[in-house]
């Protein structure tokens, strides 16, 4: 398997060389999606109305500063710890108004002020992410043991709501008791770890989006289809935010489970991967229309790396071997390494039944570059 090596070191410096003329570019953003000249959007914008899917509080916002970090640890270069700085500084506002944090704040402040906390020891960064996993244990609903996703919709009740992505949120939750000595975050984590293993993981290894229960019994209700094609199918981002997060929760933690339930899922996506290695937005969809989704293909790649370095079920080397072919695979079909737009990764979707097909999302480049830092052997986990 050592003959990737070459090939990603390639890769890499391909991202170092685009990336540092987009960054440059983008000083003072904080990125999301490119417009159809391939610029860069800003949630930055203090003049966008704080709501659920714009300014400050969107959910993807932590990662573009996670991104200046990894250039940081690949290049040296003071810059990028500035504008790794700026979004933390913009993304810390967040905390003066009532809703403008919520189930995310995990995306959002793990690459950026626990990055920059575990890079520099810097002390304001260490007391702005323990700020944030307040925010998360404070959402824990004891009745249920569940983390709730979301905050009030309109005509949506959401107080029995939990969703497949808080895998990834909680590992906020394992560092704070990591950082503090503490064990309330760490049992919260994996109390709500726990719950999504018994209701979200199916028999076949696939996982739903989203889960209701009674919030004052804890009542397990139903699931929605959320992202994916139906209730019944299998959202891919999904999959790899339960691959990659339930082997994160196992690393955290050390408790098999964890790691059973990972490399369960991680099963089910290699049999539904096709061999040509091009990831849909569900592996349960319909031939018409294919929806392909290069987000969900990077978050599935990178927790498979990660899992094949622990896993038990001797599957390590397939593990590594289909993220290879799906990091390949992007580089060669849907990958822009030009100066002439800003993201690398195309052919993204947002959901299966949105109107935004073939975009481009910064945390797509996001794991896309990080997955390629862990083949390289540069820098550190971020989660």
């Amino acid at each position: 398997m050592t003959e990737y090596r070459s090939w990603a070191e390639n890769v890499k410096t391909r991202i170092i060389k685009k990336m540092e003329y987009v960054s440059r570019r983008n000083e003072g953003k904080i990125p999301y999606t490119t417009n159809a000249e391939g610029i860069y959007d800003d949630k930055s914008d203090e003049s966008v109305e704080f709501s659920a899917d714009n300014g400050l509080k969107w959910w993807t916002n932590g990662f573009w500063g996670g991104i200046m970090w990894m250039l940081y640890q690949a290049t040296n270069e003071e810059r990028y710890i500035t504008n790794a700085k700026d979004c933390l500084n913009k993304l810390n506002k967040t905390f003066d108004i009532f809703e403008g944090l919520h189930h995310d704040v995990g995306f959002m402040f793990m690459p950026t002020a626990v990055a920059e906390c575990r890079i520099t020891g810097d002390e304001r960064s260490r007391t702005i992410a323990l700020h944030a996993a307040n925010i998360l244990a404070g959402r824990f609903n004891i009745n249920g043991r569940y983390i709730r996703a979301w905050n009030d919709l309109p005509d949506v009740d959401t107080r029995g709501w939990a969703i497949i992505d808080c895998m990834f949120n909680i590992t906020l939750l394992y560092w704070a008791s990591e950082e503090t000595g503490d064990p309330r975050y760490r049992e919260i984590a994996m109390a709500h770890a726990d719950t999504v293993m018994k209701y979200f993981i199916r028999d076949n290894g696939s996982s739903i989006h989203i889960g209701e229960f009674n919030p004052d019994t804890g009542e397990y209700i139903r699931n929605y289809a959320g992202q994916g094609y139906s209730i019944q199918s299998a959202w891919t981002r999904g999959q790899g935010w339960a691959l990659y997060g339930f082997c994160l929760s196992y690393l955290h933690t050390g408790k098999k489970e964890y790691l059973e339930t990972a490399c369960h899922v991680a099963d089910y996506c290699l049999e539904q991967i096709s061999d040509n290695y091009v990831i849909p937005i569900d592996f349960m969809q319909p031939d018409m229309p294919q929806v392909e989704d290069s987000c969900g293909a990077c978050v599935i790649a990178g927790g498979l790396i990660e899992l094949s370095k622990v896993a038990e079920n001797g599957h390590s080397d397939i593990y590594l071997e289909t993220a290879i072919n799906i990091l390949k695979t992007l580089d060669k079909r849907v990958n822009d390494y030009s100066t002439s737009t800003d993201a690398i990764v195309n052919r993204c979707s947002a959901a299966y039944y949105s109107k935004d097909h073939d975009m481009t999302m910064n945390y797509a480049d996001y794991y896309f570059i990080e997955a390629i830092w862990k083949l390289t052997d540069t820098g550190t986990n971020m989660w």
